[in-house]
């Protein structure tokens, strides 16, 4: 039966969640629904997913995207909520939840699904309390039998609200009042939504103990991605085109890491455990795949450390011999290429739920070397399927990285076994199917 499915998330930048959101979308738009998808400004060098949609839209435009029933899949319809904002803002906020729940009553949807923290409390709150009428009173006509006085409301939880408490002092106390407040609110929102989806078990046991919700609240549909970009990039052609318009040596050890340039991400903490190991170990080289507002402070950092470095930024090509290569911001498409030429990703982010560069390594014959941390050893398995490592604990880091390097056989086992277990957990395909089981069971609710 077709619905009519409101997303909601707080920024369009690109990033797991919004990958996430926007893979939702489209498939739910080939199943035969009527989506929409509300979010704030996008800004920052952070790149946006916003051509990806507009890419899709003009398919749809052309007849190119069908839903399975063979008849034209509808193009996904935007709106941008100017109030959604990502950081705490009492006045924008209380804009932000009136403006949503205009929307909501507006369109009338048979699910509101909400993603990301901000979007996710604020997006429940409207959501709970709208109900299907206009300004005359009348109900609005929804998409679905015997629909209920509200819409069924969803939300995913990406990753945690809740930050890693750390430095000195005020600082401290400043961290944590602000996850005091996430608390209560992420309590509070839990009380007004039928179902709560976790792109991890670890992100279920996390709001858990925080006393979040309840157990029968909680379903795991892993983060689904496109596998096959990436399945398809690992081939020895590919490795040594992408590493030869790059300037590395075919028999550089590459050790890469793809994600933004930003707080929590780990990239000092990659400096600090590897920094030392460039200078010793000349086929040795970094590769940072994105970009973000840390980048200078890092570059500069790295440079500090005598580490030679080199920004692509839209280069078709750059000078051989840098210790470390700095792409910038690249499209989504080009992501899998510059995977496939890694010899490890190191990811050392400090929270996630289930960071989607992991199996996106494993899909790509990449062995992981990872924190474990929120969902990550849920595909990035101790000597298994990669190599985990303690939060913070740089050293431990540095032997994983260096272990990956002496015994290559080893490292593309791990990665041959998660990359079987990789295929079909993270589809996009397995995702939207999963949703829409979620979907049908809160819907039921609210009849």
């Amino acid at each position: 039966m077709p619905l009519r499915v409101l997303h909601i998330s707080t920024r369009l930048i690109v990033g797991g969640s919004q990958e996430n959101t926007v893979l939702s979308c489209e498939g739910q738009s080939r199943l035969g629904h009527k989506v929409h998808l509300a979010y704030g400004p996008i800004f920052g060098p952070e790149g946006s997913m916003l051509e990806r949609i507009k890419g899709f839209n003009a398919r749809c435009a052309a007849g190119d995207e069908q839903t399975r029933m063979g008849t034209p899949a509808c193009p996904i319809i935007l709106h941008e909520i100017p109030s959604l904002v990502r950081e705490l803002s009492l006045f924008k906020d209380v804009r932000c939840r009136r403006e949503l729940l205009d929307l909501i009553t507006r369109l009338g949807p048979d699910v509101v699904h909400t993603h990301s923290s901000k979007a996710g409390i604020l997006g429940r709150s409207a959501g709970w309390a709208a109900h299907r009428t206009n300004e005359s009173g009348e109900r609005f006509p929804s998409m679905r039998a015997n629909s209920g006085p509200s819409p069924a409301v969803i939300h995913t939880i990406h990753g945690p609200p809740f930050m890693p408490v750390e430095g000195e002092g005020f600082s401290r106390l400043k961290i944590k009042i602000k996850n005091a407040i996430y608390i209560a609110a992420e309590r509070y929102a839990a009380k007004r939504c039928h179902a709560i989806v976790c792109v991890a078990d670890a992100m279920r046991d996390l709001f858990l103990s925080y006393r979040i919700g309840t157990p029968g609240l909680y379903t795991t549909v892993y983060s689904g991605m496109e596998t096959e970009p990436f399945a398809a990039a690992d081939h020895e052609g590919s490795k040594k085109a992408v590493r030869a318009r790059l300037g590395l040596p075919d028999d550089a050890f590459v050790i890469g890491t793809v994600s933004r340039l930003a707080e929590h991400k780990g990239h000092d903490d990659i400096l600090k455990s590897l920094g030392q190991q460039l200078s010793t170990k000349p086929n040795w080289r970094l590769l940072w795949v994105g970009d973000g507002w840390w980048r200078e402070r890092l570059l500069a950092k790295a440079r500090s450390m005598n580490i030679s470095v080199a920004e692509l930024d839209g280069k078709s090509e750059i000078t051989p011999g840098a210790q470390m290569i700095l792409t910038g911001l690249v499209p989504p498409d080009e992501v899998p290429s510059l995977m496939s030429c890694m010899d490890v990703l190191v990811h050392a982010s400090y929270r996630e739920g289930l960071p989607r560069t992991v199996p996106q390594a494993l899909l790509s014959g990449v062995c992981p070397v990872a924190y474990d941390v929120d969902g990550t050893g849920e595909a990035c398995r101790e000597l298994e399927t990669g190599r985990l490592v303690a939060l913070g604990d740089t050293t431990k880091l540095e032997e994983a990285v260096a272990w990956c390097a002496e015994n290559p056989v080893a490292r593309r086992a791990l990665a041959a076994r998660g990359r079987a277990e990789c295929l079909h957990r993270f589809s996009a395909t397995a995702m939207v199917e999963a949703l829409e089981h979620v979907y049908a069971k809160a819907m039921g609710a609210t009849t």
